[in-house]
């Protein structure tokens, strides 16, 4: 009997450590987990190695990284503008494609970011995408090459004041797209390249908004195409509006007519703000959270609404129109 005893003796004090290593080895795992998804944080700003120098007069290349939603990045590139005019100005939409690398297309074609120690890579997909790097540079300068983080904000001092930069193309006509800050006043400036009679170029106060995103489709099915420019309001609720052009038979362009949604009485019941817009095949779509009577503003009750436009003619100028509407 007490030879037995013993044996059960050990299997239990076997067990007992055993479960104990099991669960300091999980202990482990999870801070090491943990540890990694720190050293994956890819939010925030990196520099190129002149940013240092930049009190001696040195060139610099500025990137800021911010989260757009789930797997989604902002890219933002700005350079050294308080000497002379900025050297490279980039913006862009990312796409996660694992961990650590995200991508965004040009043309077609695939430029990769990748996030690993504190620092930020950028290169084309295929060598023989490089030379698109170049475009988005002047003076014979590129945005790839890699980038180290810091924890500090960049020094708004000397860095370029664009707000939004972005080069679009589609059925052979090219938009230019950017807003700048300037003495307290935001302005977006559009301008076209290839139309065949006459290019379009004109500038618009937008205080109170900033530029979030611009696509391009042919909406209307047309042969030319239409250019989309979404904007947010700064201040509290988060408005979203479109600027809307048009290209007429590829010769010019004219700017299209939408009705801000506050005034829209077909769909602005229980709207608050806090929409999105997106170019979904030929339409355009709207979504935003419904406001019942009371609601917070953190803190709507009525479900999601979904609004679908169409580009129609109008009788001064075209329009986009209310389509369909979706709520859930």
């Amino acid at each position: 009997m007490k030879s037995n005893f013993h044996k059960v003796y050990l299997i239990l004090l076997v067990h007992f450590l055993a479960s104990g290593c099991k669960t300091e080895t999980k202990k482990v795992e999870e801070v090491s987990k943990t540890e990694i998804i720190k050293e994956l944080d890819v939010l925030g700003s990196y520099v190129s190695d002149a940013y240092s120098k930049r009190n001696e007069g040195y060139d610099w290349v500025a990137i800021s990284v911010t989260e757009k939603e789930s797997d989604r990045l902002n890219i933002s590139i700005r350079s050294r503008a308080d000497k002379k005019k900025p050297t490279c100005t980039f913006d862009a939409i990312a796409k996660k494609v694992d961990d650590n690398v995200y991508q965004t297309q040009i043309d077609g074609k695939s430029i990769l970011f990748q996030f690993a120690d504190g620092q930020i890579s950028i290169a084309s997909e295929k060598d023989e995408y490089e030379g698109l790097l170049y475009f988005y540079c002047s003076g014979g300068a590129s945005i790839a090459g890699t980038y180290l983080k810091i924890n500090e904000p960049i020094d708004q001092s000397q860095i370029d004041k664009t707000k939004f930069n972005r080069i679009l193309n589609l059925q052979d006509v090219g938009f230019s797209v950017s807003s700048i800050e300037k003495d307290g006043q935001n302005t977006l400036t559009i301008f076209t390249f290839g139309l065949q009679e006459r290019d379009y170029s004109e500038t618009f106060e937008i205080d109170g908004e900033e530029v979030i995103n611009a696509e391009v489709e042919d909406l209307n099915s047309d042969g030319s195409p239409e250019l989309f420019v979404f904007t947010q309001s700064v201040a509290r609720g988060s408005y979203g509006n479109v600027y809307a052009f048009s290209v007429n038979n590829k010769k010019s362009m004219s700017q299209v007519y939408f009705l801000p949604t506050a005034e829209n009485s077909k769909i602005n019941r229980g709207y608050m703000g806090q929409d999105k817009f997106a170019l979904v095949e030929n339409t355009l779509d709207q979504r935003f959270p419904i406001y019942n009577e009371g609601d917070a503003n953190t803190h709507p009750t009525g479900g999601i609404r979904q609004v679908s436009y169409k580009l129609v003619e109008g009788e001064a100028m075209r329009k986009l129109e209310v389509d369909k509407v979706i709520e859930y």
